[in-house]
This record gives C-alpha cells, sequence and structure tokens, in this order.
C-alpha cells in the first residue's frame, strides 16, 4: 500500500457525464448528512494508522473536496502526521480563491480535472455553466502559490471531447504542467458507459505525436497509473509533459497500490470495487488504533482485485460502487 485517497465530501458543483451526471435518480443525489462524514479528527487518525502500513501519498478527494468547509485545516492536521505528499484532485472552480491558503496549510501539489477548453464542449462534459477561463485562473493561481508540478487530468469519452486532445497539449506545451489523458471507465452504473465511447490512449498519443513528437519516460516509481511521454524537442526538464492512463485498454491492476476511503469511512480496494469496509464504525465504538490496523491489514493482504483485467458483459453488470462516491 503506498497511495491513500480520501474522499471529504460527497458532494460536487459539476455533474460531469463520466461521473455524476443529472437526472439518474429521477431528482438530484441523496447527498449524506453531516453526522455521517467522518470528521477531521477521525480522518487524520485513520492517516496516521495507514501510514504505519507503507503509506506514503495522500490525496484529498469529493466530489469536489474544496466544497468542505475549512479543509484547510484538516490539511494541516494531516501535514502533522508525517512525511507524507499531501496532494487535492479539483475541478479547479473554486481554487483561485483557496490555493494560497491550500499551500500555508502544508498542501504539495493539486491535480486539476479540464476535459476541454472549448466552453461548449466543455459544458457538455460537466453539465453546467461554468467558463473555462476560470479554471485556468484556478490552475494559475495554484502555480502562483507553488503548489506543482500541477497535474492537468482530461477524461476523453469519443463524439463528445476528443477533438480538444491536440489542443489541450497545444495550450499546456512548456507549461511546466502534467498533462494527463485518460480513458473513460466503467465506474459505477450511472454514466451508461459503453466500450465504444472509450477513445484508447494508443489513438491520443498518436494524435498528440502526429504534430508534437512524444518520447516515452520512464515511470518514477512501480505502481504508477500513467505511461508518461516528453516533449521530443524540449529544451529543459519543465518544458510539461504528457500522461495516459490507460485502465480500459491496458491493465495495470497487478501493480496497484492504492486504497480508497469513502467519505463516510468506509475502505474500498479498488476503484471497481461492489463493497467496502466499514471503519466509521470501527472509529465510533472504542476501538484501540491496534485493532484498526489489524483490521487494515487483514483487508490488504486478502485482496484480490483486477476488474480492469477481467472485464467483459458479466462484469460491467456488478453493483460497483459510483464515482463520486469514493473520489475516483
Amino acid at each position: 500500500m503506498r497511495d491513500l485517497r480520501i474522499s471529504v465530501t460527497d458532494r460536487c458543483n459539476f455533474r460531469c457525464v463520466y461521473c455524476m451526471p443529472k437526472d439518474v435518480f429521477g431528482r438530484d443525489y441523496p447527498f449524506l448528512r453531516q453526522t455521517d462524514l467522518l470528521t477531521f479528527e477521525e480522518i487524520t487518525r485513520l492517516a496516521r494508522i495507514f501510514k504505519a502500513h507503507g503509506v506514503q501519498k495522500i490525496r484529498l478527494t469529493g466530489g469536489e473536496p474544496l466544497l468542505r468547509k475549512h479543509l484547510e485545516r484538516l490539511v494541516e492536521m494531516l501535514k502533522d502526521v508525517g512525511d507524507i505528499d499531501l496532494t487535492l484532485t479539483t475541478n479547479g472552480a473554486l481554487l483561485a480563491h483557496k490555493a494560497r491558503e491550500l499551500k500555508i496549510a502544508g498542501l504539495s501539489r493539486v491535480t486539476v480535472s479540464l476535459d476541454a477548453l472549448d466552453d461548449g464542449i466543455f459544458r457538455a462534459m460537466n453539465d453546467v455553466d461554468f467558463p473555462v477561463a476560470k479554471v485556468l485562473e484556478g490552475i494559475d493561481a495554484a502555480a502562483d502559490a507553488g503548489l506543482a508540478p500541477i497535474k492537468i487530468n482530461m477524461v476523453v469519452k469519443r463524439g463528445v471531447n476528443e477533438r480538444e486532445i491536440l489542443p489541450m497539449a497545444r495550450r499546456f506545451k512548456g507549461s511546466g504542467h502534467i498533462l494527463r489523458f485518460i480513458e473513460y471507465m466503467d465506474v459505477g452504473h450511472t454514466n451508461g458507459w459503453r466500450m465504444d465511447d472509450v477513445v484508447p490512449s494508443a489513438e491520443v498519443l498518436r494524435i498528440i505525436g502526429a504534430e508534437l513528437p512524444l518520447e516515452p519516460i520512464d515511470p518514477n516509481y512501480t505502481g504508477e497509473v500513467a505511461e508518461r511521454w516528453r516533449y521530443a524537442d524540449a529544451r529543459s526538464d519543465d518544458a510539461g509533459e504528457i500522461g495516459v492512463i490507460s485502465s480500459v485498454t491496458q491493465a495495470f491492476c497487478r501493480d496497484c497500490t492504492r486504497a480508497r476511503l469513502s467519505t463516510e469511512g468506509k475502505l474500498y480496494t479498488c476503484l471497481f470495487a461492489t463493497h467496502g469496509f466499514d471503519f466509521r464504525t470501527l472509529l465510533r465504538d472504542g476501538s484501540d488504533d491496534e485493532r484498526i490496523s489489524d483490521t487494515i491489514a487483514a483487508i490488504w493482504l486478502q485482496r484480490g482485485d483486477r476488474y480492469s483485467e477481467i472485464r467483459s458483459e458479466h462484469t460491467a453488470t456488478l453493483p460497483k460502487i459510483e464515482m463520486s462516491y469514493i473520489g475516483g
């Protein structure tokens, strides 16, 4: 176990078609009550225990994590856990206002979801009336605050935003940011996923490479999910980088080092999991750290998740957890 993703809220101000599409339930989403959410103290306690099991990186997710009130206080508390790479994934809508205080609190880096530069295509992906310029403003604010290197994630869905692949590569070449293209995944059931909607990473690389030649880069560590590339004509290490995440066409289950903690304290050992393990009850029934630690070890050592390796018509019908619930 190397990476722990912690969802701090199940709420979001976007309704992205691949994560939290509108009107799935005929109404808005049935969000958790405040009392159902893990407190900052509970999250921090679990983080300390997970660190003893090898966790080196914690990523705060949601929903949209910047909707959680006083999030900078949680960042401060997690920073005190010790030598942890503390990061956050956001849609960028609130980032311009939050970047500096998050950096001061101890956040290391941010990843920003941005699925298009064209406002119309961006709206088709996130289903809200929000301008791309505001997200770009948030990215600039994060860079100015020192939350770098910034990763920018683009989920590619055929027929919706694939023509934005090359404009995105052009826009962020030379920026020093890491632009990553993610294959559209069958997480949960609400997004209506079809294999025909997937743009394989190999196609993404061909599209970019035809104009902006690329060279492969070695992974940073075993289990890194993104395949890394740099621009062949780059003259410095901060010229920017391309990454592709191919969980549909090139499964990386066997090297996975990630665990996910949901907003109300359930542990999931796979993004495509069908059930989680309840840690909120352990936290609130008086269990000591040793019992919680033993439970973590038992769950992790028994895991056999390899959904992306066995994806089929059968697995598509499994009752998978929604991405908005465990943070992607």
